[in-house]
């Protein structure tokens, strides 16, 4: 089965929309960037740009994300709007 490509705009903006979620529930959880790249073993810049939205990262990156915060991996990718 075929399906058209995403536009890039609306890529843009879930990636955006991810970036700020993860930044609010690695807020909610009291943890600084710092502690959750360690955690995840990843560098702190990398984090960085993803937690900004600067950076598209591979699905086991955001799964060691979510491991880091103690998190399902559903919380960090959840669209609005979805219970």
């Amino acid at each position: 089965m075929y399906h058209e490509p995403m536009p890039p705009d609306r890529v843009r903006a879930r990636r955006l929309q991810i970036a700020g979620q993860l930044r609010a529930v690695r807020l909610h959880a009291k943890l600084t960037q710092e502690t959750v790249s360690l955690r995840a073993g990843i560098a702190l810049d990398t984090y960085n740009r993803i937690e900004q939205g600067h950076a598209s990262p591979m699905l086991d990156t955001l799964i060691k994300i979510a491991d880091a915060i103690g998190v399902p991996l559903e919380d960090l990718v959840r669209q609005s709007g979805q219970p």
